[in-house]
């Protein structure tokens, strides 16, 4: 080829592809997450999560052929500490896009930094309605919100329970208030009675009082929004006082995670609990993601790892769909996501008041001999339901 018409191919490929494209590095990933605190098991496992996405999309050559590097960052799920570090994370590194943070009181401060400083942040496991309903241009979230997260549960009571009361205990957190209120909608829609909702502080070690209430009231369903060692210490103090209802049912949170029923053992039999996934799901790279998990850690995930380990995915195809790397054209790109992943398909929409919000069936598992089973929706289920449950005297 002569010499001019090299010239000339070159300068085409170069007007062809953006220049900020030909030049730019891919961007290091600062991920904050609660490390320390009561809600490190969250974080750690999320923290895992991410980690395997990224270990498998760089040996298979990475994004546009260059490494993904992940690091993270402490919050202990402090809303002001969270904020502090994507402020610096914006500000200072001028990192175009956050991912992560675990409590819903903390996304919210993320939230309004990234809104503030025009830049993306996709939200993995905070549920806070509020959240995605502040007209917000640069939030995302891929993970159910706190109205939805019950959808499940709700079937379950409605084509099987059919309870004429129910008792609500939740805990003093935006996630816990927002699902204690999102079940007092819901249960008024199907009719139920709601004999009890009372609020508690977290991390409180005795729960006597309040379960008192609950066993003088009699409810059909005892509901709980919880973390995970409140949620364990519930149902090993429920046992002990020996509160017999047709169901026992959490939302989701530490009702879900492998820590509920190794912590409360056999406390936890029965009980279902709303969730976003199961390692029994067959979205693609579902089963494949859980047996690596639980090969490497020795235990199967919970929704918060799998959407943690999906979101990565949804980061890469955002980033190489991106004209470039800034936080505007990621915004653009992360706005047009359609993908399926191990933790289901991922779309933002704006529907029911949401703003860039994904929409996924919610699921339902019981604990049945230590194991957590999906039990609805039946197209789901990994094994039948046991209802009625037996009351505490006629277990062994």
């Amino acid at each position: 080829m002569k010499k001019n018409a090299l010239d000339v191919l070159i300068l085409f490929l170069f007007v062809l592809l953006p220049s900020s494209l030909l030049a730019a590095n891919l961007p290091e990933i600062v991920i904050p997450i609660p490390l320390t605190g009561q809600q490190a098991k969250f974080g750690e496992m999320m923290k895992r999560s991410y980690q395997m996405a990224a270990e498998e999309i760089n040996a298979k050559g990475g994004i546009r052929k260059q490494k993904l590097v992940l690091s993270f960052e402490d919050s202990g799920a402090k809303p002001e500490t969270a904020r502090a570090i994507v402020e610096k994370l914006i500000d200072s590194k001028k990192q175009p896009i956050i991912v992560g943070e675990y409590t819903s009181s903390c996304a919210k401060a993320v939230a309004a930094v990234a809104e503030e400083r025009k830049t993306p942040y996709l939200i993995v496991a905070s549920a806070d309605d509020a959240i995605t309903r502040q007209n917000y241009k640069y939030v995302f979230r891929q993970n159910a919100v706190n109205a939805h997260y019950a959808d499940g549960v709700i079937d379950f009571f409605k084509q099987v329970v059919k309870p004429k009361t129910i008792a609500i205990l939740y805990e003093s957190s935006a996630f816990g208030t927002s699902g204690a209120d999102a079940m007092v909608k819901d249960a008024e829609k199907l009719g139920i009675k709601v004999l009890l909702k009372e609020k508690y502080e977290s991390g409180s070690i005795d729960f006597k009082p309040i379960l008192s209430k609950v066993k003088a009231a009699q409810p059909d369903v005892l509901f709980m929004v919880s973390y995970v060692m409140d949620a364990s210490l519930l149902m090993k103090q429920i046992k002990e006082l020996r509160i017999d209802v047709k169901l026992f049912a959490g939302g989701a949170a530490g009702f879900s995670i492998p820590e509920f029923p190794d912590n409360a053992k056999d406390a936890a039999d029965y009980v279902i609990s709303a969730t976003l996934w199961t390692p029994q799901l067959k979205y693609p790279g579902a089963k494949e993601y859980a047996e690596k998990y639980r090969a490497k850690y020795r235990d199967y995930p919970s929704y918060h790892g799998a959407s943690a380990y999906s979101a990565i995915y949804v980061l890469k195809d955002t980033l190489e769909r991106a004209k470039d790397y800034t936080p505007e054209k990621i915004r653009n790109a992360l706005k047009a996501t359609n993908i399926k992943t191990a933790f289901g398909p991922i779309k933002f929409e704006d529907k029911e008041g949401y703003q860039n919000q994904n929409f996924n069936d919610t699921l339902v598992t019981q604990v049945q001999k230590g194991e957590f089973e999906t039990i609805w929706p039946q197209r789901h289920a990994s094994k039948k339901y046991v209802y009625p449950i037996p009351k505490w005297r006629e277990r062994r």
